[in-house]
């Protein structure tokens, strides 16, 4: 909320205006404390709210005053009977947009369908039509098994889920790759704006799924969130019903989704090796640097398994504060278990801030190894190219880094683009190569897991 917790205004009737103080109550009601005394009928209804706000007078329509003694200091709330303004917004800045607002942008997003191509439309309408026909066989049976015993209707559901449930796990591969057999030619605005339209037909399916659901509304505001990856290491069917289960498990199963499962082995393979380079560095001494590292799960297995573990100085950045807090709950739990102590320093920061900051080294140090896994999918070419260069500054002489980036071969592109609202910049080997080809002491390679959905930047740092 704004710093302005009241605002002073009048409710003006046919026949009387009524001086109060407004508060916030809810998203579309407000608090109200009737000024001077003055009784008022409960439910009466005004033709007009006015508040002074910013030096002017803001006018809201006709509205009730339903008294009450039980919030606190108000005595009364606010609600209206012709609009829906949001509040939640008016004790921000001021605005409080009413429902034409809402429903401004509802004629151009109908008229949406009207640039659909007509193969894309007709698959769209078949697959709606034959999912919702799964759909309902699978609720049928969750509907009969209610009666049964937890065991009894866990083991019916895994039943169900090995035989029906992979038969059509099989039948939702074909239809993506039929999907991917329409949309291959399109232009990005064309997949973007077929992707929107399929996405709004399959969206009641879509909220069955904990994975698809999250990934389209990303409640932290952004996908590949920690809750995300944890599904996706967990790779199992997760959900309260059987369809549910498996629109859930399907896209972890994919190699884009097994990728992320590889890269967790492979950083710690490569930190190990980096770690050889340097037998030299005491207690604390050899220094890791993960970039927007979310939980940070790989590090979690390196500690819980490596003999160094001592040796280590991890410094974990992202711009979730969320994540930071998981990974650090995670190692903190693997330091008790092991009863031993590394140094780990947390940093809540973003890209913008390694891009404004001058000298990076001086601020955040130099390391031995530095990787980044998920963070250039997301940074367009140019600024992928200056990110990169403020990284590189952090590497110390002989030091190893690893850039992690989606290949543009990757399989699951178009599953994630339409079904995920997953967009990603994909890259060649050439291009990721070209992000350092002007640093003279970058040594780089690239390398794949083992999906061949990613690739990695190998770079290491010329003495």
């Amino acid at each position: 909320m704004s710093a302005a917790t009241t605002f002073e205004g009048e409710l003006i009737g046919k026949e009387r205006r009524i001086e109060v103080t407004v508060g916030y109550g809810s998203r579309y009601s407000l608090l109200a404390t009737i000024q001077n005394n003055q009784l008022i009928p409960y439910n009466e209804q005004f033709d007009e709210l006015s508040l002074k706000a910013n030096g002017s007078n803001i006018s809201f329509g006709p509205c009730f005053l339903i008294t009450d003694d039980n919030i606190g200091k108000f005595n009364g709330r606010i609600v209206f009977a012709h609009d829906a303004y949001n509040f939640d917004s008016f004790f921000q800045n001021t605005a409080a947009p009413g429902l034409e607002g809402h429903f401004h942008n509802l004629p151009l997003i109908r008229s949406q369908k009207d640039r659909i191509e007509p193969l894309f439309k007709e698959y769209t309408q078949n697959l709606l039509y034959d999912l919702n026909v799964h759909k309902t066989f699978f609720d049928d049976l969750d509907r009969k098994l209610q009666l049964e015993t937890d065991s009894v209707r866990r083991a019916a559901q895994n039943a169900i889920i090995e035989t029906e449930g992979r038969k059509f796990l099989r039948f939702f591969d074909q239809s993506i790759d039929d999907l991917q057999k329409i949309v291959k030619n399109f232009s990005k605005e064309e997949n973007e704006r077929h992707g929107f339209y399929f996405r709004r037909m399959v969206w009641h399916l879509i909220l069955t799924s904990d994975f698809l659901a999250r990934t389209n509304i990303k409640p932290r505001g952004y996908q590949g969130d920690s809750e995300m990856m944890r599904m996706t290491y967990v790779n199992d069917y997760e959900g309260s019903s059987i369809f549910g289960k498996l629109l859930h498990k399907h896209p972890i199963e994919t190699a884009a989704a097994q990728a992320v499962r590889n890269r967790r082995k492979y950083i710690p393979e490569i930190l190990h090796e980096t770690l050889g380079h340097f037998p030299k560095t005491g207690k604390h001494a050899f220094r890791i640097m993960s970039i927007a590292c979310g939980p940070a799960w790989e590090m979690q297995d390196v500690f819980a398994g490596s003999d160094s573990f001592d040796r280590f100085h991890l410094t974990l950045l992202d711009q979730d504060v969320e994540a930071l807090g998981e990974a650090a709950s995670a190692i903190s739990a693997v330091e008790k278990a092991r009863g031993l102590k590394t140094r780990v320093d947390y940093l809540n920061e973003s890209v913008r801030t390694m891009l404004r900051t001058p000298k990076l080294q001086d601020k955040w140090g130099q390391h031995h190894f530095i990787y980044s896994m998920g963070l250039f999918d997301y940074l367009t070419g140019p600024v992928a190219k200056a990110v990169i260069k403020k990284i590189f500054e952090l590497l110390k002489p002989g030091g190893t880094m690893i850039i992690g980036n989606y290949h543009v071969d990757n399989p699951t592109k178009t599953y994630m683009d339409y079904w995920m609202d997953w967009v990603l910049f994909y890259r060649t080997e050439t291009e990721i190569l070209s992000l350092l080809a002007d640093e003279p002491k970058a040594e780089a390679s690239v390398t794949f897991e083992d999906s061949r959905s990613q690739m990695f930047l190998h770079v290491r740092k010329k003495a």
